[in-house]
């Protein structure tokens, strides 16, 4: 744009099992792609979850266990997201949140994702007044954008895009916040746990009766030491 502002890029929007990017899962993904500042394409899917879905997280999503036992195997569907992003200027309502999933994802298949972003949360932050709430129900009250489908995820990048221009008119004279920044992130590989790991959790629990409930599907390799930890911290060592 003349002003300096971007109108092309690609806004995204996820919904996880949780808030902990090392334990938690990417359910569903929602992207639009803007050229000229119009939507021109989507991508949307739910993706498969070997991990209980919090009642929690049905209640405000409206996604069953059932619904993900449809959806798109992970990886699949997290490589579909990377084909359809490419290389755009990425933007979202507090989008290093979600960013952080999609960069940990990454790292763990050995993928190079780093692309710069705009969040809308913040160019709210510095556009409007203070007493005005920043949440995306907030902010689309505050432009009279439509709600259709709360916390699903393509509805809600559809409606973070129309913020984003708004915010775009809104800042028309303001072009400085408007420079994508990189994601200075420091991510480390996940690493799932090991068949030895959980033969040795499974005998030590017996061993000792340990009758605490365990997530199998949420753990990897360095939570599995941690949890041996606690258990030798608890019950003592073998």
């Amino acid at each position: 744009m003349d002003n300096g502002q971007i109108d092309s890029y690609t806004v995204i929007d996820l919904e996880m099992t949780g808030l902990q990017v090392k334990k938690d899962k990417i359910i569903e993904i929602g992207a639009v792609r803007v050229r000229g500042g119009k939507v021109s394409d989507t991508y949307a899917t739910l993706l498969q979850c070997d991990l209980p879905l919090p009642e929690t997280i049905t209640e405000l999503t409206g996604i069953t266990q059932e619904m993900l036992e449809d959806g798109m195997p992970e990886n699949e569907g997290m490589q579909g997201l990377l084909d359809f992003m490419q290389d755009d200027i990425l933007v979202g309502q507090n989008f290093s949140f979600d960013y952080g999933f999609i960069r940990q994802w990454a790292v763990n298949h050995k993928k190079n994702v780093n692309n710069p972003f705009l969040d809308t949360l913040k160019l709210a932050r510095a556009l409007l007044p203070p007493s005005e709430k920043k949440n995306l129900e907030s902010l689309c009250r505050y432009f009279q954008i439509e709600r259709e489908q709360a916390h699903r995820a393509l509805a809600d990048a559809l409606e973070t895009q129309r913020v984003f221009e708004a915010l775009c008119g809104l800042g028309a004279d303001r072009p400085e916040l408007f420079v994508p920044k990189p994601m200075n992130l420091k991510v480390k590989k996940i690493s799932p746990i090991t068949k030895s790991q959980i033969e040795q959790i499974k005998k030590y629990r017996a061993l000792h009766q340990v009758t605490e409930p365990i997530c199998w599907e949420a753990l990897n390799r360095g939570e599995a030491t941690r949890l041996m930890e606690h258990y030798y911290k608890t019950y003592g060592r073998p």
